[in-house]
């Protein structure tokens, strides 16, 4: 079995290689395989030298030369074996030729990763959080399959590991997916099968501006349904326009909304209410965090988790109102985005 290891900068893929490790797999890193060929160049080690020097690699050789590398050794040891940092798409394209290969993406939020790197001081981390940023943002995106493309290899992963709270949570969580690769059991978790329906139920929003759908499930059981889009009676927006309104966020930004689209939660909530199906107890998905006013009406209808595929840019006092309610709020992807159809 090959692991791959992909996901954003300071996220925790080491810490999962070092879990991995403890159950007896070799460990092969990209960082290293970098490393090791600046210092016999005599080039000063930091991120851009690295970024530099495995763009040059690929280039010259194959987009896959650096994993090519690392694979071929783990074949020749001959036992379960975990490649770390893998970043662009020529290498995920070629290593999902290979036989038992699974990639693995790990991910936080972008304040967490920077303050984790910040504390860690290798060589690459002394930066502050505005080139942290900068970084990322040059190795997350890129059409040019020699060079980094993060959040495509994230996007093609097996399995996806949000990585914001403590090492004993990641392990459980890598000890899961673990679990289902020994067993073969590829299918998808129960938050993934319950997101994948919610982006169905968005096809259903009669509002272009917020494709939403909204899931509430309890005891791996759909209870309820809802998506974005004007109340039952009332013409749909994407039929006769939109009733605009600019609003002012916590953070200082403004955005346009639609006044006339009711928000999935709430239209998932109205329908448990109107059936009589208790919400008690469950767990709602949705796209991205709630608005605060969702969030008063989850509070107050019993739901007990929230999960979101992405966060919102002002979702500050959403996030304070869940954690006062004791409500588990967890984001699935590190994006945030300002607007539910991005």
């Amino acid at each position: 079995m090959i692991i791959g290891l992909t996901g954003s900068l300071g996220a925790g893929k080491s810490v999962v290689a070092e879990l991995l490790k403890e159950k007896d797999f070799s460990h092969y890193s990209v960082r290293d395989f970098l490393v090791k060929e600046l210092k016999a160049r005599n080039i000063l080690i930091n991120r851009a030298s690295m970024v530099l020097l495995a763009n040059e690699l690929r280039e010259k050789n194959s987009p896959d030369y650096i994993v090519e590398q690392l694979y071929e050794k783990a074949i020749k040891e001959n036992k379960d074996a975990v490649i770390e940092s893998i970043r662009t798409l020529g290498e995920v394209e070629s290593l999902r030729k290979k036989e038992s290969f699974f990639l693995i993406a790990v991910d936080a939020d972008q304040k967490i990763r920077y303050e984790r790197i910040f504390k860690r001081q290798n060589e690459t981390d002394n930066i502050t959080f505005e080139k942290f940023i900068e970084d990322e943002a040059r190795e997350m995106n890129s059409n040019n399959p020699n060079k980094g493309n993060i959040r495509k290899c994230i996007e093609l992963s097996d399995f996806k590991l949000t990585n914001n709270g403590s090492i004993e949570e990641l392990n459980k969580k890598l000890e899961d997916v673990y679990h289902r690769i020994k067993n073969n059991d590829l299918r998808p978790s129960w938050d993934e099968y319950f997101m994948d329906i919610a982006h169905t139920v968005a096809k259903r929003s009669s509002c272009n501006r917020g494709k939403v759908g909204c899931v509430i499930a309890k005891d791996k059981r759909i209870l309820v349904t809802g998506y974005a889009g004007s109340p039952i009676g009332l013409p749909h927006c994407d039929k006769i326009g939109h009733q605009m309104k600019t609003l002012v966020h916590e953070d200082g930004t403004q955005t346009q909304h639609c006044t006339r689209t009711t928000h999935a939660e709430q239209n998932a909530i109205c329908q448990a209410a109107k059936m009589g199906i208790s919400i008690d107890g469950a767990t709602l998905y949705c796209k991205m965090t709630p608005c605060s006013t969702c969030t008063k009406s989850i509070i107050n209808s019993g739901i007990k988790r929230v999960v979101c595929e992405k966060k919102y840019h002002a979702s500050l006092e959403s996030e304070e109102l869940f954690k006062k309610a004791d409500i588990k709020l967890e984001i699935l992807n590190d994006e945030t985005v300002k607007y539910a159809d991005q």
